[in-house]
Order: structure tokens, then C-alpha cells, then sequence
């Protein structure tokens, strides 16, 4: 049966028995948060900023989107000051179930609660966010139509207006063959975010491109088991494609957002700490020991950092 790559993608990942209602992503693919503990403490870091900024309320949200396997809100919470953790109520959101490992003090749960007051991030969410894929034919766009059996793929109907505008606007296909992954869901779905952010910031984090430098073959990827492999929408394997930051960043302005800021996960965590430095020579001799910790810990910065890398992830962080 051929369906949209939106609906397939649906399927795949969030149907019944699909991909990511039965794995973990850390069997599949490596994230920041898996490839270093620096990823939390900067996390903890930008929270104790949104946490200054609104004046250290007596309770303070961190709402983790798409937990996963929930490390990312487990570690801040356990690294949190105990000041700020009698205050941090920690939710992880994610349509899996909740894995037997995770405190206690965290809650599991399927939606974003309805008013935050805090940090909401999300790592690695947009990216799999389903979304319809185009081309460019001689008769102008075509949603292009799957089969989740095999991955084949075939013209399909004209775009609706709304994506025909976020086409223009976003990512304008101006020669015949040229792809596109249409946004439009993954901006709804970061505006959803910024309304029920009652006060606080929200943070994106994923692979991105910006409206000047699309790629022209489009992004959608598939990962099994810790390699790329086709994206064959069978519920076999991960379906993801790189995310229109810049336009997600205009659909939180609508709904609300001020103070804007996109940048790169290099950038961003720099700020935050995260330096990848080499300790000192003279450490090995002192305290070698602790000069191969610090060597091992410079090494995961390094990893985060990287411009070829996780480095190159970006950043979108709104506030309210």
C-alpha cells in the first residue's frame, strides 16, 4: 500500500509494536547525552540559569522531551545541588514505557505538561518528529508516496497550500529532482512546546540546516544497530531526517517566544563550560591517576565540541 512518508514514518516509529515503542535509541545510535556526563552538568548549567532568571521559584520544571531511556533528566537530577533538587520536579516525556531503572523522583509521561515553569529540552526530539517528503518534477512538487514494505518510492499528489507556502518560504526546490522534508509538522510541533511554556526556555537540539544551505537531496536517514542504513519505513529500524531550526524558530516567535537564539551544540557548550582543554603535562607526573581522568574527560569535551561532529548539532533556544 503506498502512504506519504509522513504516515509511514508515523507507523513505523510510534504505531502498534513500532520501533520506538519497543527499543531504546542507545541500542541504535549514539547521542550527546550517552557520550559524555558534561552533556548533563551543561544542561544543569543552563537550568540554574533559567532558574536565576526566574527569580528560584519554589518549584522549577525540567521537562526532558523525548527521554528515551531517561539518563538525560536521571543525571541532572542526581547532580543537582540539594537546594535545587528539593525544588526540581523533573518530568521525562516520552511515548515508551517508563524503564525499571529510573528514580523514582522522576515522571513518566506520555505529553508535555500543560504549564511549565522552567527548562524544557529537547535532544534529539524534532528529528523524529514524522514529516512528508517532496520533489521536484517537471509539473512542480510531489509529495512523494512510500511503500513501507520496501522502501520504494513514487510520485503522489501536489502538496496542500500550506506546505506549497512553507516550501517557498523554507526550502524552495528550484530544479527538477530536487528533494525536501516539509517542516511544517516539526514547527507545529515546537510551538506546541512554547505555549505551554509558561515561564522559562525551551531548548532544541538536533541536526539542523538553514534555509540558504538545504541539502539538495533531502536528509532522510535510517539507523539500525549503530550504522545508517536505507530508511525503509517497516518499523525495523530508525526514520529521521535533519530539522529546519531557523523555521522552527519563527513558529515559536508566533506562538509566543521572545529572545531567540540559534547557534551551534559547539557554541552552546562552550558557553556553558564544556572546553575539551588537555590537563597540564605536569599533572602526569604529580598525579597520574588523575591526569588520565582528566585526559579521558578532555577527550568526551573534545567529542561534544567537535565541528565534524556533535559539535555541529544546532541549538535553538527560545524563552518566555
Amino acid at each position: 500500500m503506498w502512504v506519504t512518508w509522513r504516515e509511514a514514518t508515523r507507523r513505523a516509529l510510534y504505531g502498534d509494536g513500532g520501533f520506538y515503542l519497543r527499543e531504546r535509541p542507545v541500542r541504535h545510535f549514539r547521542t550527546s547525552v550517552h557520550a559524555s556526563p558534561a552533556f548533563a552538568e551543561a544542561v544543569l548549567r543552563l537550568l540554574g540559569e533559567v532558574d536565576a532568571a526566574l527569580g528560584r521559584p519554589p518549584v522549577l520544571d525540567l521537562v526532558d522531551m523525548g527521554a528515551g531511556d531517561g539518563v538525560l533528566a536521571v543525571s541532572v537530577l542526581e547532580l543537582a545541588p540539594p537546594e535545587l533538587a528539593d525544588r526540581l520536579r523533573v518530568t521525562a516525556v516520552d511515548l515508551s514505557s517508563r524503564p525499571e531503572d529510573v528514580d523514582e523522583r522522576v515522571a513518566w509521561v506520555p505529553a508535555v505538561p500543560d504549564e511549565v515553569h522552567g527548562l524544557i529540552f529537547a535532544n534529539e526530539w524534532l528529528d523524529n518528529v514524522p514529516v512528508d517528503v517532496v520533489e521536484r518534477t517537471p509539473s512542480g512538487p510531489r509529495l512523494l508516496l512510500v511503500d513501507p514494505a520496501t522502501g520504494e518510492e513514487r510520485p503522489g499528489p501536489a502538496p496542500d497550500e500550506r506546505d506549497l507556502a512553507w516550501l517557498e518560504r523554507w526550502w524552495p526546490l528550484r530544479a527538477v529532482g530536487d528533494r525536501a522534508e516539509i517542516g511544517r509538522p516539526r514547527d507545529e510541533a515546537w510551538a506546541s512546546l512554547i505555549v505551554r511554556l509558561a515561564r522559562g526556555t525551551a531548548v532544541a537540539v538536533d541536526y539542523a540546516h538553514p534555509v540558504d544551505d538545504r541539502p539538495g537531496a533531502g536528509s532522510l536517514v535510517g539507523y539500525r544497530n549503530g550504522a545508517a542504513v536505507p530508511p525503509v519505513p517497516d518499523g525495523s529500524c530508525d526514520i529521521t531526517a535533519h530539522v529546519a531550526l531557523d523555521a522552527c524558530a519563527a513558529a515559536g516567535e508566533r506562538a509566543g517566544a521572545r529572545d531567540t537564539t540559534l547557534t551551534t551544540q559547539r557554541e552552546a557548550l562552550r558557553r556553558l563550560g564544556v572546553g575539551g582543554a588537555r590537563p597540564p603535562l605536569a599533572l602526569a607526573h604529580a598525579d597520574p591517576r588523575g591526569y588520565l581522568r582528566a585526559l579521558g574527560r578532555a577527550s568526551e569535551e573534545a567529542e561534544l565540541i567537535d565541528p565534524a561532529g556533535l559539535g555541529r548539532f544546532g541549538w535553538l533556544s527560545q524563552s518566555r
